[in-house]
């Protein structure tokens, strides 16, 4: 007879070793983009020595902004000029440029690489960041040693991150929520409480790298935004507003709101409540490739507002939806030592992560059950 009890095998699970992560070129990279912060007069001579030395010692075609370009510091300097002439120059929103770039060479702050991130909504290049701004958790090379860092990279086999990014709709149009929260049954299922019908027309479709963050805007009034998990409302939040981030942006607002940080190689979306009123909020860490999806209460008193790691702020209307999930485009963001290293070396530098003066040791025949320091 059969045995009322079935085994069930599981196979082993195969976690890769992050240090296994290295970038190898296919063919020598020809087409480099520099990205270079605005507004900040004493980043140009490294902006200049930087293109000087792609474009006459490794003989790279460069690709600049036009912007940059036409800085006035920079036209009026004559020894760059030919240099200048010998760039190609593109325009945000008119020129497309996301297949022709080999690597990406970032000089400022962390928000160089945000950007690079916007110009580039299918596959990235890989991105070299070296610290020139105020803050640089992503940026963790120093321009002193650019030459010798660039030919690192150019030769191959560095190590690389890849900072996964979150895959953003947002649909306007009539939207008709489910009327009951998930909660398990006797059972231990949950309700069939999927969302309702929706129609309604994209209106804008984004890649983002740190975070989508929803807010009450210029109102009052606490924000009441409804929070659905693959089709399912999960809850409300009832506050300031409320953060989903990746690991990368686990750092940034999401930590300010009281978040756990990261590592950008842990598959996860964050959830994170801005001033919720409730005392019982935590933020909490879902499985990266499911569908959140984010409306505005029925019974909210104002509208909320979006923005999408810091850009193109907008306002959410009652039947308009924020669909997010997971993107499949990642961002290889090379390391300067490793992907472990190169983390917790930016959570001390920048963050001063666990900074305290150091407790004393006792003196010989002290007694071991004194309570003071």
């Amino acid at each position: 007879p059969a045995h009322p009890h079935r085994i069930i095998r599981t196979e082993t699970q195969h976690i890769q070793d992050p240090a296994s992560q290295r970038l190898t070129w296919s063919k020598p990279p020809l087409n480099v983009l520099v990205i270079r912060k605005v507004r900040d007069e004493g980043l140009l001579e490294p902006f200049k020595e930087l293109c000087r030395f792609l474009v006459e010692e490794k003989r790279l075609m460069v690709f600049v902004e036009k912007k940059v370009v036409d800085d006035v510091a920079l036209t009026a300097d004559e020894t760059f000029s030919s240099i200048r002439k010998q760039l190609c120059t593109f325009r945000e929103g008119f020129d497309d440029i996301s297949d022709c770039i080999d690597l990406i060479i970032c000089l400022g702050g962390d928000g160089t690489l945000l950007y690079a991130s916007s110009l580039f909504q299918g596959s990235v290049p890989p991105v070299m960041a070296f610290h020139l701004g105020s803050l640089g958790f992503l940026t963790p090379f120093k321009f002193e040693s650019y030459k010798t860092e660039v030919d690192k990279v150019f030769e191959g086999n560095a190590a690389i991150v890849l900072r996964s990014r979150l895959k953003v709709k947002v649909v306007k149009g009539l939207f008709q929520r489910s009327e009951q929260l998930f909660k398990p049954e006797e059972n231990g299922t949950g309700p069939p409480n999927h969302i309702g019908t929706e129609a309604g027309k994209i209106t804008l479709q984004l890649q983002v790298l740190n975070e989508v963050v929803v807010d009450r805007g210029p109102s009052s009034y606490l924000s009441n935004v409804d929070l659905y998990l693959d089709g399912r409302l999960i809850t409300s939040v009832q506050g300031d507003g409320v953060i989903v981030s990746t690991p990368t942006g686990s750092t940034a607002y999401a930590a300010a709101a009281g978040a756990s940080m990261i590592h950008p190689n842990v598959p996860a979306i964050m959830v994170t409540p801005i001033c919720p009123h409730s005392l019982s909020f935590r933020p909490i860490v879902v499985p990266a490739g499911v569908e959140l999806m984010i409306t505005l209460s029925p019974d909210a008193r104002n509208t909320a507002w979006v923005s999408f790691d810091g850009r193109k702020r907008q306002e959410i209307q009652h039947g308009d939806s924020i669909k997010i999930t997971t993107s499949c485009y990642p961002v290889p963001s090379l390391c300067c030592h490793d992907l472990v290293y190169d983390w917790f070396d930016s959570l001390a530098q920048c963050l001063h992560w666990n900074v305290r003066k150091k407790q004393t040791r006792l003196t010989d025949g002290s007694d071991s059950s004194d309570t003071e320091n």
